[in-house]
């Protein structure tokens, strides 16, 4: 009896519907919304951003996208709420058919092993960085062995020992955040309205370069940084809102996260570089760089922000880049897995179970960190996150719109269908307008890809139904 237990806890309905006794209230969902966002890599989003723009602007930017995100979030977490499925699987009845889930499960699980790859990075550097150790293969080998272990074997039990661990380190993180915050500005010398009151901190050269001379310039470069994230976060709405008792619990989660995401971690990444910038360069500089270098250096990619916070805090700012980063990974780590099962099971019809999916994503990560993951993080995040919103819109507009005026004969048609060609074509279309065709025209991209996933998806499905009924009605 007890290992089919095991063994139910560590497959944790990856294809298949969660039963309603296995359901969560909204409280046990939003300790995993907002941990998977409260990461170094966000507190770097949020410093990036608002040097940029300035902190107003930013601010600004980031409720937008919060407000979006937690909509989006809602709107596919309550389809998962009530199909019980997972994000790629449910796609195969909401918007793209069994075999085109494969190109949501191919680009979210890249994304999400993406991030994987990149906090196991930060967390190498920065224990590099703490104990003063040379990047050398053996450190590598003993250091990124070690967190892939620990990521397998607690994310292999499910979602009950992953939301446990979400608790514990959010609670803790949090803490000590607050306490490093407090540290660095009351260290600073600067008021508290000179530090909540900051401009752009780039040069003119620099913000031409991002396309951010102007206001909304600005404004459209901080939603376009943020959009990957926000994107990413509506499918783990699913991933998570699958286990929700109802649509209000997994609505409260994806509010939740996305507010600490795009706000709170926003406005503190901020707030911290930009009160301690000056005693991160004056350490830099005592190690031997020039006052120049050692700002670039301060704000160059999101491992100086884990630097930053061992420069400021000692072994409490390495406490919080553990805690930081170590939620966040099982919560990847989770997500991912679930991708990888239904990327093979409706590719290839391969179901070796969860736990397999659980190593082949740590490995995929640790293949990843072969490649320069962080010198292109914002393209890397502005792309995809422009197609992971589109999936998003598409799943909403084919529950919330497309199911209430098709038959239910076309519906359950649907759901048997290898390939839903007006999902595939919208994300295609969505994609290529938003990033390419008429980027300079709408910087903002998600505004594009929205727009067209939520009209132009439906008119074509609509259209298709029409075709087969019309058929089925001469035959």
């Amino acid at each position: 009896m007890q290992s089919n237990d095991l063994a139910t806890s560590v497959e944790d309905h990856a294809l298949e519907a969660v039963p309603s006794e296995s359901r969560k209230g909204w409280l046990s969902l939003s300790w995993s919304t907002v941990g998977i966002v409260t990461t170094l890599v966000q507190l770097f989003i949020g410093a990036l951003t608002t040097f940029v723009a300035g902190l107003s602007i930013a601010l600004a930017a980031g409720l937008f996208v919060a407000v979006v995100g937690a909509l989006l979030g809602w709107g596919v977490g309550h389809v998962a709420y009530r199909t019980g499925l997972s994000s790629t699987v449910l796609s195969r009845q909401h918007g793209f058919g069994r075999k085109g889930s494969i190109l949501i499960a191919a680009v979210f699980g890249f994304l999400i092993i993406g991030f994987l790859a990149l906090e196991n990075v930060l967390l190498y550097k920065g224990f590099l960085f703490y104990l003063n150790l040379p990047d050398t293969m053996t450190h590598r080998v003993i250091i990124y062995g070690l967190l892939t272990l620990a990521w397998v074997l607690i994310t292999a039990f499910g979602f009950t020992l992953v939301s446990r661990v979400s608790s514990w380190t959010v609670v803790a993180f949090l803490g000590v955040l607050a306490f490093m915050m407090y540290d660095v500005i009351a260290s600073s010398g600067q008021s508290l309205s000179e530090v909540l009151s900051f401009g752009s901190q780039f040069p003119a050269e620099a913000l031409a370069a991002l396309g951010a001379q102007s206001d909304f310039g600005k404004f459209a470069f901080c939603v376009n940084v943020m959009l990957g994230s926000a994107g990413a976060l509506a499918l783990i709405d699913a991933d998570l809102g699958r286990y929700a008792r109802s649509s209000r619990d997994i609505g409260v989660a994806a509010v939740l996260g996305n507010l600490f995401m795009d706000v709170v971690m926003l406005a503190v990444g901020g707030i911290v570089m930009y009160a301690g910038m000056g005693a991160l360069t004056d350490y830099y500089v005592a190690t031997g760089m020039t006052r120049e270098a050692a700002q670039a250096t301060a704000l160059q990619s999101p491992d100086s922000v884990a630097g930053a916070f061992i420069v400021f805090g000692g072994i409490i700012g390495t406490l919080l880049m553990v805690l930081a980063q170590s939620k966040a990974q099982v919560l990847n780590v989770y997500s991912a897995s679930l991708s990888l099962s239904n990327l093979f099971d409706a590719g290839i019809g391969w179901r070796p179970g969860r736990l397999v999916f659980v190593v082949l994503a740590n490995v995929l990560a640790l293949l990843m960190l072969a490649g320069s993951i962080l010198e292109w993080f914002n393209t890397f995040v502005t792309v995809l996150g422009v197609l992971t919103t589109s999936f998003a819109g598409i799943i909403v507009a084919d529950y919330f719109v497309v199911r209430r005026l098709l038959p239910d004969v076309l519906a359950r048609e649907a759901a048997r269908a290898d390939f839903n060609w007006a999902g595939i074509v919208t994300s295609v279309l969505a994609f290529v307008l938003a990033h390419y065709v008429l980027s300079d025209w709408m910087p903002v991209q998600f505004f594009v890809s929205i727009t067209v996933s939520l009209v132009v998806y439906p008119v074509l499905r609509l259209a298709g139904a029409r075709r087969v009924s019309a058929q089925a009605r001469f035959e």
